[in-house]
């Protein structure tokens, strides 16, 4: 695969899943390891929270470090995953609004992955991964 087959718009999505997969993965590792402090400074419930949420955040991020190989490489399934991931962060920025979130940040968090998502279905990149 080249970077002449390849269009910039999905080589830039590529770099960014590459860039939140290894900050979603020190995330979540820090958060691993706090969790054992949080467990004995607070409560084992508490710990037992955060070593959870950080598992959780290693695993987006080993997500997000797939969907970059597969944008690079324009995998087929890498359309379906990016797609996927777009509209789950949506679902999840109107979940964090309605849990009491700002306005400014449900904006912010739904443009992004909407742009993204619109991007995904233009049919000339559909068409890139095999989808049409």
């Amino acid at each position: 695969m080249t970077t002449s087959t390849r269009p910039t718009g999905i080589t830039i999505l590529a770099a960014l899943a590459a860039i939140g997969g290894v900050l979603d993965l020190l995330g979540g590792l820090l958060l691993f390891g706090l969790g054992g402090v949080v467990a004995v400074g607070t409560s084992a419930g508490v710990g037992a929270l955060v070593v959870v949420i950080g598992l959780a955040l290693m695993v987006v991020g080993v997500l997000y470090l797939a969907l970059s190989w597969g944008f690079w490489t324009l995998k087929p399934w890498a359309w379906i995953l990016g797609a996927a991931l777009a509209i789950i962060s949506i679902v999840l920025s109107v979940l964090s609004f309605l849990s009491g979130g700002g306005i400014s940040s449900l904006i912010i968090s739904i443009i992004i992955p909407a742009v993204i998502l619109y991007y995904l279905m233009r049919p000339e990149i559909q068409g890139l991964f095999g989808r049409k």
